[in-house]
């Protein structure tokens, strides 16, 4: 479908006709306002909104269609959405900051053939340049398709982050008609979603603390116990020389060591103070982690438990035993993949610059 929906536009945008700019006799060159559109490449009128196509393209992320309309129609860049019920005045860069189109706004970024002065520039009816429509809240349609608050609360963040830093300095502290810089905006309209962030990632840490506890004292029990004793002359364990107690020795340390520091690092998150900035890098960091060391731990106990009770066991049971302890190790698995997409969305969202504009399983 991909493929044919840019099969058609090309088809499109043979048939439609070159742009038919109007000169101005006191200017040379073409400007925003001294163009006319005609043929097929008209104002689509619907609803209470009036967008070309151009607007359409770059508040739906279809970078593809807004690239192909620039090189044919290089002026079209100058469209705004026309000011209808008291919105409007919104450019290709306003819709695609306020619509979280982080692929249009980098492609807009990043290209030569564009005007930055007037197009980053611009703002909207109500004076909000670039940056307070990135501090405003993400609509549903947006936030529905990033699991879990704390992702969502990082990724608002983030893209605030980012906008102010591909913008000049000044914006920061710019006001719109209401008298609001765009950190005000930003800390009025993300209040909510940072409580609900809050509570997700309190009630998280606090059940991976709970297990982390359990196995770091299980770790504990199994480190101090030796499978089959010890000889009375020389002290030396009696399976010493079976690579399944080698392993056991080594799965307890590494139980015991990660659970610990699993629950160290749930802590610190749970007493943190979170702060807007610390959803960025410091808490998802932290948390990724803590849920790594918590996994390895969880692998680790299972393991050293499969060693330890494979030396108590004698001929025939052994290989039985064997069964059980794959079938153990299934069903670990099946847990650990179920949630590893989470896992995977959390290693992303912290590490990229920008997060994914939308995740796999909402395709």
């Amino acid at each position: 479908m991909h493929v044919w929906s840019l099969q058609i536009l090309n088809k499109l945008l043979e048939r439609a006709a070159r742009c038919i700019y109007e000169m101005s006799p006191k200017n040379d060159e073409a400007g925003p306002r001294n163009y006319r559109i005609h043929s097929e490449y008209r104002y689509l009128e619907g609803g209470e909104e009036v967008m070309t196509p151009i607007l359409v393209a770059s508040r739906n992320g279809i970078v593809e269609m807004v690239e192909k309309i620039l090189q044919l129609f290089p002026m079209a860049i100058y469209h705004q959405l026309f000011p209808v019920a008291g919105y409007g005045h919104l450019n290709i860069v306003l819709m695609a900051v306020e619509n979280r189109q982080s692929h249009i706004y980098d492609f807009l970024l990043n290209s030569s053939l564009l005007d930055r002065e007037v197009l980053f520039h611009a703002v909207d009816l109500k004076g909000n340049n670039a940056l307070h429509l990135a501090g405003k809240l993400a609509g549903d349609c947006h936030l529905q398709r990033i699991p879990t608050s704390m992702l969502q609360m990082q990724w608002e963040v983030k893209w605030y982050q980012y906008v102010q830093n591909s913008l000049p300095p000044h914006f920061v502290v710019q006001k719109n008609r209401d008298g609001s810089t765009p950190d005000e905006i930003f800390q009025m309209e993300h209040q909510k979603l940072e409580d609900g962030s809050k509570q997700w990632l309190n009630s998280t840490s606090n059940s991976c603390s709970f297990i982390a506890a359990l196995i770091a004292t299980v770790a504990f029990a199994s480190s101090a116990s030796v499978p089959g004793g010890v000889k009375q002359d020389t002290g030396e364990p009696v399976f010493g020389n079976h690579l399944a107690f080698s392993i056991f020795a080594m799965a307890s340390l590494v139980a015991l060591c990660c659970s610990v520091i699993s629950l160290l690092i749930f802590l610190t998150i749970f007493i943190s103070k979170d702060q807007d900035k610390d959803f960025t890098t410091s808490l998802p960091r932290n948390f990724l982690f803590g849920l790594t060391s918590l996994f390895i731990s969880m692998a680790a106990m299972l393991t050293c438990f499969c060693s330890g009770n494979f030396l108590m066991l004698k001929g025939q049971l052994k290989y039985a035993a064997i069964l059980v302890y794959a079938l153990t190790g299934l069903l670990m698995a099946y847990f650990v993949l179920k949630h590893f997409p989470l896992f995977v969305d959390l290693l992303k969202a912290t590490f990229r610059k920008v997060p994914e504009r939308i995740y796999k399983e909402y395709l």
